[in-house]
């Protein structure tokens, strides 16, 4: 029996709409001034010109065993420095394949930016840290114009400078530590992987991720992240403790001299390729249908929305959680060695998908409901059609 085929995704699944929410699409590569040639596209740098269908076929077939393949050396290759937290790696590379950022939420000490580093170096990405304090200036992320003078003709002229949000993985630490006006040095970033900065656009090198950390106990001092920007981080991954066992074995290692060394799994340019496979995935319509009916239930004052939701919460998830849904269902079927989407994939997403983009009313506050709890709730409400 014939393995089937992944169909080519059509254009206007990928382009992006802000209007409506949409996740954005082809993003551009490079780190230099926007070209408007269409040749310029990431899909004609990397891939080059599609082949025939049945070259696309085999290829894609190809690529889902390599995926699938790569997800056990990158784990392999992360526990050589991080021990357990397997939810949060696993969570991890969905985002990464499904183009999708992400915000870790988790107390001090739980190695967050060792994961992320060792992600990066793992993968041969680019990889910057930024360290976000009230003082801090969205000059300092995305670039700044520096005056220099010509030895030669004397000449002053301005250079920009890039930041540190030119690299293909920025982990942006503690940032909820700075003010919104730094903070939304990030959007236009995050959105549409383009950086304006002294009246000039810069495309970023591809693939490029955010990965922000916040600590949920020192509330003291920070500025809460504005839900248009929350709504643009895929998953929340709560990070958890360790458990005894793995306690252990972390104060084993990291008292001891050991130092390992990482084996490099893909480039830059194999992971855009198979983040492009990723939107090749088939979905059938009742996986679609139930993943836009869990981010509708979660309305208040909608059709259908549990009474619950109406008691507890001012405001639901907006069309992008339906839509990261699906894509985060994809990345992780092929993940898993999977061809197709099934309804295990969306439930299983669910809680990191929509937790971030619920916000509580005071009953709910009062109660001390979480939106976690929320979320399982209504996985047991909402059924697939």
């Amino acid at each position: 029996m014939d393995s089937p085929v992944i169909p080519a995704a059509s254009a206007s699944s990928e382009s992006s709409s802000e209007s409506s929410g949409e996740p954005s699409g082809e993003p551009s590569s490079g780190s230099g001034p926007v070209s408007d040639t269409a040749s310029d596209s990431p899909s004609a740098r990397l891939a080059g010109p599609p082949g025939p269908p049945q070259a696309r076929r085999g290829s894609d077939l190809d690529a889902v065993a390599e995926i699938a393949a790569a997800r056990s050396q990158i784990l392999n290759e992360i526990e050589k420095r991080i021990i357990g937290q397997r939810d949060v790696i696993d969570q991890l590379l969905i985002a990464l394949f499904a183009r999708g950022h992400c915000l870790f939420v988790g107390v001090p000490g739980l190695a967050k930016t060792l994961l992320i580093s060792t992600l990066a170096e793992t993968l041969n990405l680019r990889f910057q840290r930024i360290q976000f304090t009230p003082d801090l200036m969205p000059s300092d992320i995305t670039g700044t114009e520096v005056l220099e003078e010509d030895h030669t003709t004397g000449h002053r002229v301005f250079k920009f400078i890039q930041g540190p949000v030119f690299a293909n993985l920025v982990l942006a630490d503690e940032i909820n530590r700075t003010p919104p006006k730094t903070q939304a040095a990030l959007l236009q970033c995050m959105q549409e992987y383009r950086v304006t900065a002294s009246g000039r656009t810069f495309d970023l090198a591809l693939p490029f991720l955010v990965f922000a950390t916040q600590n949920p106990i020192e509330q003291e001092g920070t500025y809460p992240l504005p839900e248009a920007q929350l709504d643009r981080f895929m998953f929340q991954v709560d990070v958890g403790y360790p458990s005894e066992d793995e306690e252990e074995a972390i104060v084993k290692q990291q008292t001891s001299d050991y130092q390992p060394r990482l084996t490099q799994v893909l480039s830059p340019e194999r992971i855009v390729e198979l983040q492009n496979l990723v939107l090749r995935v088939p979905v059938a319509d009742h996986v679609v249908k139930y993943a836009v009916a869990l981010a509708r239930a979660t309305r208040p004052g909608t059709p259908g929305a549990p009474d619950f939701v109406n008691e507890l919460l001012s405001w639901g998830a907006g069309p992008r959680a339906s839509q990261y849904l699906v894509l985060a269902s994809k990345a992780r079927a092929l993940l898993d060695g999977r061809f197709a989407v099934a309804i295990e994939d969306v439930t299983a997403l669910a809680r990191p998908v929509l937790q971030h983009r619920l916000l509580l009313n005071y009953r709910a506050e009062a109660a001390g409901v979480r939106p976690a709890e929320l979320i399982a709730r209504l996985l047991q409400a909402v059924k697939p059609s």
